[in-house]
Parts: structure tokens; C-alpha cells; sequence
């Protein structure tokens, strides 16, 4: 802080006035560890306080040896980030950084009235913070002036181009002088990112905070296995259990979010929703209630896991799971920042476990794992709270405490105590049931065998119903968690179910013979509640046990014979196969290429009858060359020539060869032909004419 205050005594007083006490490693380095006009390369993991980094190494290209700027006009200073939030932001994070300084800070993001934002840049600004987009559609304008920028900052800058805004970046470094300085930061730097500062920086210093053994130190992991039909109830019992002052829940989809929002905001949860369907107004508005204190609990997609800083945001969940490392480390790095610890909890379905463990090991996170929390649990916490509730040991005052005594006046102090349980319990949204879990499911084994042998859970009746499930192995069932879906489709209760046998692709479950028939009429009027599984009633009652089924392989049984002494069922008897003895075949023999004098290309077919002697298709007639040739001798036929034609005889089709007189030219007509212009020189002289 001694060295800020330094040469931005401005500075040092807003971080003082923030109530910044001391600087985190990445500020540090960027204030300690490069030159002061250099261009920087900087990767740092999420909440290690970037924003307020590059805005300190700003400081010496923007005011110099000045402690406040002077009238604003053409911006001097462009931050670049990938989303409208963020953007916003960094403009907030930038005005009360630059507030001692009188600095003019003005954004450009999509989805805002760009009118507004031209008349922003008409009156000045000294920085302007926007997104790609926006940015390149003003200066396309003329609405915003380069000419006087002194510094670029790219933030995010692998999540842009993930985004793909490479052409709209290159643009605007391009639009931007070549004196600039050009700071980049990211929290990964991959081969783009590379190729990009090598193209726009010069000699950039590269700074990196981040320790790849330790990936968010600050961050507990818990990873719940869940059945999938349970998820959004464990869901609900993990809020209920944490009572963080703000959540934050990642879905992979919108139609997730809308739904998710809504089932929370029905059990009384004060939610906002985020995505990017929402309007530019909503989203905004949805950060400034998570911001004030309005809303708790914020259900958004991967448009917040970038950059985003909501104060005391202590708990994350990944109701879906995220698609990689990089997801994974974003998502959780809304929470822990800072400084402040905070908890990231994993919802993992039990057939995507393994999907889960390969996240968590290439991010090089180690999570616990455990099941989720009960509804008792949930209760035991809820007395703890109660009893330790710091209302009950502070001071009253003189008319709380009169009040106090009217109510000891009129009832006792059980009911008083009793009405202050039941108001308290009365604002928090009930927890739900759910099944518990054990230790096959939490170390990731499941129960029973493998390869086709049945896992069971005993315990027959000598009445049951028996019923299959198309769930199997290999779709990594679980008596665990196939029980509560069974309850759940035929509105039994556990004690109803007997024994499940789990095979490779299905199983077959036992209801109590009491309840059987309601179970199979629930399941042909409402089926099984769940997408792509199906219930089927088998015929076993009595107590009998149905047989295994026939599962979709068979073992082929393979022949010791050699090669040559095998043969298909069908194959003829070649070895035994007599002179009257033919192959039977559908295809016709072929007869000669051309049996008649006809048109280029037809070709006749020759079949063969039962007395093996050969004719003509019936289809066409036989030709008689004489009478061909007699016609043309008397007819009006033009082109018939009765010279030529009498060469032939008695049909024969050969010509008599010509003469060698015949055949001889002129020497007139030779001297002719010498003397003729080729092509070439015709066609020149055709051109000149």
C-alpha cells in the first residue's frame, strides 16, 4: 500500500475508504512485479480480485504524475469483458476505484438503449467499459473515438474467445493507436490467448498467481449422491441445512432454470433467476436483489459462472453437473473470494458418478463424499440454531421489556416459548424426505454382483406380486434408489416392497399381494412416472419367484471341425450330386453380345428351352435379310443405295474390299488438302474480318 500511495495517492484513499487493508497476491504482483508502462499477461483464478488489479495498473498510464484527471472527453482507457454483467461490474468496480481521481466511467453493453450510450460518449468519459459486440457497433458509427486511448484491458479474455468474439476483439485492438498499452486478463491462457498477445502486445511481461496443486483453497467441496428422482428435494434440503446469506444454483439449461425457479419459489425461498433469455432490465435487476439483500437464493446458467462478484455469496451448487474442468473451477469460483471461505456442493446422480469423479480429478480437487442431508438432520440443525439464536441473550429495552411482561401476565412461559418455535419455524420452507443412503452408494459401489447376477434386497412375500423394471446394470440401478421410485409410481410405501433381483438390462421387483393389484392398476393408468422406464406385471404370484430372463446375448457355440469340412445347413451336396442333378437358378443364360442387325446398343436374350434347343425371345420376330433387301431395292426409301445394296448376297453382312484405283486421290485434290489453312490460321482471318 506504501508503494500505491506512492504515485496514486487517489487510489490508496478509495481502497482505503473501501476498507481494503491489504492487497491480494495478484495486485501485488501487478503493482511489484512489472514495469509500470509494459504490457501485461496476467492469469489469475476467479475472486482474486482482477478487476481491482487492472484497474491499479492503469494508474500510471492514465494519471502520470497527475492526482486527478482532467475534463473527460475522448476516452482514454477501454476494458473490454464477455458479458453484459460482468461488464457492469467492472464499470462499478472502476468508478469507486477512480472516484478520488473525478474519473468519468461509461459502459456500452447489448441490451441496453445504445441512444443512451451515444449521448454518454457525446458529453465524455474518461474509461468506457462494454462488451465486443457493442463496443464495434459504435465505433462502426462514429460514436466512439479511439484516438486518444492509452490502454486496452481484455478481461475474460479465454471466455471471449470461447465465445467467439475473436473478430470483433481484433477489430477493436485494430481500431485502437499502436502506442497503447494492452493488458490481458485470463484465467487460463491457452494456444488463442498466446496467439493473440503475440499478434497485439509488445514485449508483454506474463504474471500467474495461480498454484496448479492447489486449486481454491478457500473452497470446501461436498459431492451428494442422489437418486435421480430425488434431486431437486436433496436439493432443497442442502439450502435448508447450509442457511447461507446467499446461494447461488448452476443449471445447464433455461428450461432447468424456469423450472427450478419455480419449484424453489413455491416452497418459499426468495429467488431470482438468471439467463440469457431474460432481458437486459431483469438480469440487472436480479443482481441488485441478490446484491441488497431482497433475494437469497439466485438459479442461473453458466452466463454468471464468469466474473461475477456477489458479496457474501457463501454456498454454490451444481444442481447439474458442469461439462469440464473449466466449468467446474468458474462455477465455484463465485464463492471463496477473497479471502472468504466458502462451500461448493455437487448434486451427482448415481449413473453419473463416474462423470462426476473424472471432473473432480482433472480440476485436482479432492471433494467429500456424502449423502445428502434428511429431513432429521435438517430438524437438529434448526434446534441449534434456535438455541444459540443470539436474540434470545441480547439486552431489552424498557418497552420490549413491558411488553414481555403483559405477555408473562396473560400466558405462561412454555406457550410463549412454544409460539416463539412455531413463528420461527413458520418462515423456513419445510425439508423433504428423502432416502438414506449407504456405504455401497457413498464409496461407489453397487449393490449386489455383477455380470448378470442378480443383486437382491430379502425379504419375500408368500403373497407377492412380482413386477419388472426396465432398469438394469448397465444402467447402474440400485435397490437404494430404485426403491423410492417404486414408491413413488404405485403409491406404496417401503414396507410393501419385498425382494428386488437385479439382472443386466431389468429387474424384477415384489409387492405385497395385499397391495399388488391397486399397484398394477396405478401403474396401467398412470405408468411409471419416470421418462423411458417402463413397469410391467409378471406372471408370478403365490410367493413363486419369476425365472431370470432371457437377457439380449447368447453364447455362440463354436465348431471344433476345421474350416473346410464346415458348411451352411442349405448348401448343395456338391460330393453327392449326379449328371440329371442341376442348380436351380432364377437367372436366365446369356446368349451372344448381337444376334441380329439392330440398333447400336440392343442386346438379345437367348433363353433355352426344355428340350435344350435354342430361340428367339417371343417378344421379337425372326429377321429375314433377304426380304430386308429386296424392300429396299423397290422402295422410295432415299436413303436406300440399290449399288451398295447389291453387294449383298444371300445375306451375307461382309463388303467386298475396294479397289486400290478406287481408293487412290487426285493430285489435284492432294496439292488441295496441302495448300488448306489450318484451323487456326481460318479462324484468325475470320476474326480480322
Amino acid at each position: 500500500m506504501t508503494y500505491l500511495t506512492s504515485f496514486a495517492p487517489a487510489l490508496s484513499a478509495a481502497l482505503a475508504k473501501k476498507g481494503y487493508e491489504s492487497l491480494t497476491p495478484v495486485q501485488e504482483s501487478v503493482l511489484n512485479d512489472a514495469p509500470s508502462g509494459a504490457d501485461l499477461l496476467v492469469s489469475a483464478q476467479t475472486g482474486s480480485g482482477k478487476t481491482v488489479a487492472f484497474g491499479l495498473a492503469l494508474a500510471p498510464t492514465l494519471l502520470g504524475d497527475q492526482e486527478q484527471l482532467g475534463k473527460a472527453g475522448a476516452p482514454i482507457a477501454l476494458a473490454i469483458a464477455p458479458t453484459r454483467e460482468l461488464a457492469l461490474q467492472v464499470k462499478e468496480e472502476l468508478t469507486w476505484l477512480y472516484a478520488e481521481a473525478n474519473a468519468v466511467t461509461t459502459s456500452c453493453v447489448g441490451g441496453m438503449d445504445p441512444r443512451t450510450e451515444r449521448r454518454a460518449l457525446d458529453r465524455g468519459a474518461h474509461i468506457v467499459v462494454g462488451t465486443p459486440g457493442r463496443l464495434r457497433d459504435h465505433i462502426e458509427r462514429g460514436a466512439l473515438d479511439l484516438s486518444e486511448i492509452r490502454a486496452v484491458v481484455l478481461d475474460e479474455a479465454d471466455e471471449m474467445l470461447d465465445m467467439g468474439f475473436r473478430e470483433d476483439l481484433e477489430f477493436i485492438l485494430d481500431a485502437a493507436p499502436e502506442t497503447r498499452r494492452t493488458l490481458m486478463f485470463s484465467a487460463t491462457v491457452p494456444r488463442p490467448i498466446a496467439e493473440l498477445a503475440k499478434r497485439f502486445q509488445k514485449d508483454a511481461v506474463r504474471l500467474s498467481t495461480i498454484n496448479a496443486r492447489e486449486q481454491h483453497g478457500d473452497i470446501d467441496y461436498i459431492a451428494h449422491p442422489v437418486a435421480p428422482n430425488e434431486r431437486e428435494n436433496a436439493l432443497i434440503n442442502v439450502l435448508r441445512l447450509h442457511e447461507a446469506e446467499k446461494a447461488i444454483v448452476f443449471c445447464s439449461t433455461r428450461e432447468a432454470v424456469s423450472r427450478l425457479t419455480s419449484r424453489l419459489a413455491n416452497r418459499g425461498f426468495s429467488i431470482v433467476s438468471l439467463s440469457g433469455e431474460l432481458s437486459q432490465e431483469q438480469r440487472s435487476n436480479a443482481l441488485a436483489a441478490m446484491k441488497d439483500g431482497r433475494a437469497r437464493v439466485c438459479v442461473a446458467t453458466d452466463v454468471a459462472a464468469r466474473g461475477i462478484d456477489l458479496p457474501n455469496l457463501d454456498l454454490v451448487i451444481h444442481a447439474d453437473l458442469p461439462t469440464g474442468k473449466a466449468a467446474l473451477l468458474h462455477r465455484s469460483g463465485r464463492t471463496g473470494r477473497a479471502g472468504r471461505k466458502g462451500t461448493c456442493v455437487l448434486m451427482v446422480p448415481f449413473p453419473r458418478r463416474r462423470q462426476a469423479e473424472r471432473v473432480l480429478h482433472f480440476a485436482g480437487i479432492k471433494a467429500t463424499w456424502k449423502g445428502a442431508p434428511t429431513a432429521d438432520e435438517i430438524r437438529n440443525m434448526d434446534k441449534q440454531r434456535l438455541l444459540a439464536d443470539p436474540v434470545l441473550a441480547a439486552e431489552l429495552e424498557d418497552e420490549e421489556r413491558a411488553i414481555a411482561a403483559e405477555l408473562l401476565a396473560l400466558h405462561s412461559a412454555e406457550q410463549l416459548a412454544a409460539a416463539f418455535v412455531k413463528l420461527r419455524q413458520s418462515r423456513l420452507p419445510a425439508p423433504e424426505e428423502i432416502s438414506e443412503l449407504g456405504e455401497s452408494s457413498l464409496h461407489g459401489r453397487d449393490a449386489g454382483a455383477r455380470g448378470g447376477r442378480s443383486a437382491e434386497i430379502t425379504g419375500k412375500f408368500e403373497d407377492g406380486i412380482w413386477f419388472s423394471l426396465s432398469l438394469g446394470h448397465r444402467q447402474r440401478a440400485e435397490p437404494r434408489w430404485i426403491l423410492p421410485m417404486i414408491c413413488r409410481a404405485g403409491h406404496v410405501t417401503k414396507k410393501e416392497v419385498g425382494a428386488i433381483k437385479i439382472f443386466q438390462n431389468q429387474l424384477y421387483f415384489e409387492i405385497a399381494g395385499s397391495h399388488g393389484e391397486r399397484f398394477a392398476d396405478v401403474i396401467k393408468r398412470e405408468g411409471s412416472g419416470e421418462d423411458n422406464v417402463t413397469i410391467t406385471l409378471l406372471d408370478a404370484r403365490g410367493g413363486k419367484i419369476p425365472a431370470p430372463p432371457k437377457e439380449t446375448y447368447q453364447k455362440r457355440e463354436r465348431s471344433n471341425a476345421p474350416r473346410r469340412d464346415r458348411k451352411r445347413p442349405d448348401a448343395p451336396d456338391y460330393e453327392n450330386m449326379g449328371p440329371e442333378d442341376t442348380l436351380k437358378s432364377s437367372r436366365p443364360k446369356r446368349g451372344p453380345k448381337r444376334d441380329f442387325d439392330g440398333p447400336r446398343g440392343r442386346k438379345r436374350r437367348r433363353f433355352d428351352d426344355d428340350e435344350g434347343s435354342a430361340h428367339q425371345h417371343p417378344a421379337y420376330e425372326p429377321l429375314d435379310v433377304k426380304a430386308l433387301a429386296r424392300d429396299l431395292d423397290g422402295g422410295d426409301d432415299k436413303r436406300s443405295r440399290p449399288d451398295r445394296d447389291a453387294k449383298f448376297e444371300d445375306g451375307d453382312k461382309r463388303r467386298k474390299p475396294r479397289t486400290k484405283a478406287a481408293s487412290k486421290t487426285s493430285p489435284k485434290k492432294k496439292a488441295a488438302k496441302k495448300n488448306k489453312p489450318s484451323r487456326s490460321e481460318r479462324k484468325a482471318a475470320k476474326t480480322k474480318k
